[in-house]
């Protein structure tokens, strides 16, 4: 009799094929990352050779406006099935090749960027060293359209590094600057959904029922520990409004909410706090706590002087409570959605 045949999935393997079947889906998915990476590089390429060419023959040979409409209807009917050539579209590659005449740009930079990311920085940034900034940023972070989008309206760069801070005198270099960039001023909350008389629980509340966005206004490396984090000293309990952990400083961050202006003696509370946490839950391989005061107001001047004595790491800064994001930079460009309507959803 003719032994059963058994089905693929359930032929013995020999030892070491785990391993290697491991190693070889790591292999493919590596390949395909570079294959789709590739074929971005080259499409975003095309886009730049296309919209240079259009900017020269206009700027040598007269050519107006209304070439770029005759230029779809061609390019169209020679491609019918490639996407991407509708006039709002050519209009955007001229305006893309017009931000980054520099072709070493273009194939090290924002072509590892999707084209639907390059349609949000070209609408909604003009000045070419911020726009490089976001670009270069996007990439390091792997963000998504959306994500890029929120930083920018929300100026996140801009803001990036701006909190008064006592790092320098009591942190280690280069860990200073690291922990000082990783703060901003002011710190936009526009997702809350809240009034602008708001108390600190309620805004404490508002800010973990929506930790996605809050983290997202943080910054990268935040991971939430706990809200009115409880702290046993003495016999006697301290809880703090919130406790994260920064995974590229390595330590503890306290925030603390107050909803009036800064007071010197804010420091005084977040200083035991700092003491804490770097007693109770710092490992040896952690760096020390950093605090942040987070404030409706603050004189700049006044917080100088009452973190300079304090021989614990602090930062203040200001919170807005914000109704609205600001609105877009207004450009003569078509709007992405038109773009999106030819393209499908762009990532």
């Amino acid at each position: 009799m003719n032994e059963q045949i058994k089905p693929a999935s359930l032929i013995d393997t020999p030892t070491g094929y785990t391993d290697w079947l491991t190693e070889l889906k790591t292999r493919i998915h590596s390949a395909q990352q570079r294959a789709a990476l590739s074929v971005n590089r080259e499409l975003i390429l095309l886009y730049w050779q296309i919209g240079r060419d259009i900017l020269e023959r206009q700027a040598q040979q007269g050519w107006g406006a209304k070439v770029i409409e005759r230029l779809s209807h061609d390019l169209r009917t020679a491609f019918p099935d490639m996407k991407g050539f509708s006039r709002a579209n050519l209009m955007y590659m001229r305006a893309f090749a017009e931000a980054w005449p520099d072709a070493e740009i273009v194939q090290q930079l924002v072509g590892r960027l999707p084209w639907g990311h390059n349609l949000v920085l070209l609408s909604k940034l003009k000045d070419a060293e911020n726009r490089k900034r976001y670009a270069e940023r996007a990439i390091e972070y792997a963000w998504s359209r959306n994500v890029l989008n929120i930083h920018i309206e929300t100026r996140l760069l801009e803001r990036e590094g701006n909190a008064v801070t006592n790092f320098e005198a009591n942190l280690p270099k280069p860990h200073s600057d690291l922990a000082r960039e990783s703060l901003k001023d002011p710190y936009l909350f526009d997702f809350l959904g809240i009034g602008q008389e708001a108390d600190e629980r309620e805004i404490e509340n508002a800010l973990v029922q929506h930790i996605t966005r809050f983290l997202i206004e943080l910054g990268a490396g935040f991971a939430f520990v706990g809200r009115q984090y409880h702290l046993e000293v003495g016999g006697d309990d301290f809880f703090i409004d919130l406790l994260f952990y920064h995974l590229k400083l390595r330590c503890y961050v306290v925030v603390e909410l107050k909803t009036g202006a800064f007071k010197p003696e804010h420091t005084g509370q977040l200083s035991f706090y700092l003491t804490a946490v770097d007693a109770q839950l710092k490992s040896e391989h952690d760096q020390p706590t950093i605090g942040l005061l987070l404030c409706k107001t603050q004189n700049r001047i006044v917080a100088e002087y009452a973190l300079r004595d304090t021989n614990r790491p602090i930062g203040v800064a200001e919170y807005q409570l914000v109704e609205a994001l600001p609105a877009e930079l207004q450009t003569s460009l078509p709007s992405i959605e038109e773009i999106e309507q030819e393209l499908g959803d762009l990532s």
